[in-house]
């Protein structure tokens, strides 16, 4: 199984986003930050921007923020909207995946894998990530 540089980066990028919700940060900052190369991040960010992940504003006081609450957002959301299907085989959905011959139950343990991994996936969010205390700030300001 492979988990992209891109999911990667965005689970950081939003991890950093949460640990500062009263104030909008730049990409320079996350990236410098989380040591990701900036012009990836950006790019990164555009699509969880496009999925709704996160909200940016223009401007010297602008910047991103999260686009929903922490506790809404789980790996399964990021992964989608950075890498759309969660596992793929030769970057084709495993939905139609059909063998023949000796090969034919091969297809539904690759989709019991990937069942499997889109459970754990939906079941962490990023405010459960968060270290204590920056979980403790984010409830505290009713943004968790």
């Amino acid at each position: 199984m492979h988990i992209s540089a891109k999911a990667d980066y965005a689970v950081r990028a939003l991890l950093e986003l949460a640990c500062e919700p009263a104030r909008p940060l730049t990409c320079e900052a996350i990236a410098s930050s989380q040591e990701i190369p900036f012009r990836f991040l950006k790019s990164v960010v555009g699509e969880l921007r496009r999925a709704g992940l996160v909200r940016s504003q223009r401007g010297c006081e602008g910047g991103y923020w999260l686009g929903r609450p922490a506790d809404e957002i789980s790996l399964l959301d990021v992964t989608r909207a950075v890498d759309g299907e969660v596992i793929t085989l030769r970057g084709e959905a495993l939905a139609e995946l059909d063998y023949p011959g000796p090969a034919i139950g091969l297809p539904a343990v690759w989709r019991h894998i990937e069942a499997d991994a889109t459970s754990i996936l939906a079941g962490v969010t990023i405010s459960s990530l968060l270290p204590a205390e920056a979980r403790e700030r984010t409830v505290a300001r009713g943004v968790a």
